[in-house]
């Protein structure tokens, strides 16, 4: 591993303000070569980004929990900084390939959103043992009910599809930023300045990233969500698809120790737009998971 000190000195949230050395480190899994970094000691907790982001979505958790905690992130294949040919692959496998290198063969909190989510459950589900809690955000669930869409929304997921068969980049990054930074219940532009500007530059790399493979088939998590036993909080924004906070209220009604979180005024990426309020909410979950609620 190697560390990148103040290099990676990023700014705290609320009353955190202990600084972080992070060691960045690459982690072989199949045809892929996993970038992710870690930092501090103690109980293991693993964050897995949204398709549209990267590792660096975490960078206010990752320094807030680096504190008493080992706090690891990667980039998933297609993402950031991880290199992968193409070729059929598990996200299950690759995620219990970082936390075997980072944290050996211990038990682990997984905080996932949205397709990060959908892996970390599957996860839960295929090796319990290895998972000491869960945080879903936004979450994509293998087997949920399809989407049914208001005329409004179809008609901006129309014109993203329309710039996908187009092959415009940057139209498509500016759809994804509306629907899914803002919020296809806010007003475009709601959220601006640096974090706008993060979010075109994560999504902006994993467009032009090249083909990565098919992921494996996973047996589908929604009808299994009674199998798993790891305490679960349940996250969503309130300015998210309608359909995407339903989904999450069934999630968290249909785990056994499924705990909801509505976040007001947040879309998609909440930790993005709370990073504070994630951080504490997390460490007070890694405290109690059974006072998830």
């Amino acid at each position: 591993m190697r560390a990148v000190g103040a290099g990676v000195r990023w700014p705290l949230s609320g009353s955190l303000t202990r600084s972080c050395v992070h060691s960045v480190f690459d982690v072989m899994s199949g045809q892929a070569v996993l970038a992710a970094q870690a930092v501090g000691d103690g109980i293991p907790v693993v964050f897995l980004h949204a398709a549209v982001c990267d590792r660096r979505m975490w960078r206010a958790q990752l320094d807030g929990l680096g504190a008493g905690y080992r706090a690891i992130a990667y980039d998933r294949r297609g993402a950031g900084d991880t290199r992968a040919e193409p070729a059929t692959h598990s996200a299950v496998a690759d995620l219990i390939a970082v936390l075997d290198a980072a944290a050996g063969d211990a038990a682990a909190v997984l905080v996932g959103c949205s397709q990060g989510a959908r892996v970390a459950l599957d996860a839960a589900l295929m090796h319990p043992a290895r998972v000491r809690g869960l945080v879903l955000i936004s979450p994509t669930v293998a087997g949920a009910p399809e989407a049914v869409l208001a005329p409004a929304m179809q008609a901006l997921m129309q014109s993203l599809k329309a710039a996908e068969a187009a092959g415009d980049i940057d139209r498509v990054n500016a759809l994804k930023a509306r629907l899914f930074l803002d919020g296809p219940l806010a007003a475009e532009g709601r959220v601006g300045g640096a974090l706008r500007e993060q979010f075109l530059d994560m999504n902006g790399r994993v467009l032009r990233a090249a083909p990565v493979g098919a992921s494996a088939p996973t047996v589908p998590a929604f009808d299994r969500l009674s199998e798993c036993q790891a305490p679960t909080l349940v996250a969503w924004g309130s300015l998210d698809f309608p359909h995407i906070q339903e989904r999450a209220r069934l999630v968290a009604a249909r785990l056994p120790h499924g705990a909801p979180w509505e976040v007001a005024g947040a879309a998609h990426l909440p930790s993005l737009e709370r990073p504070a309020d994630f951080t504490a909410r997390i460490a007070a979950f890694i405290r109690r998971p059974d006072g998830a609620a």
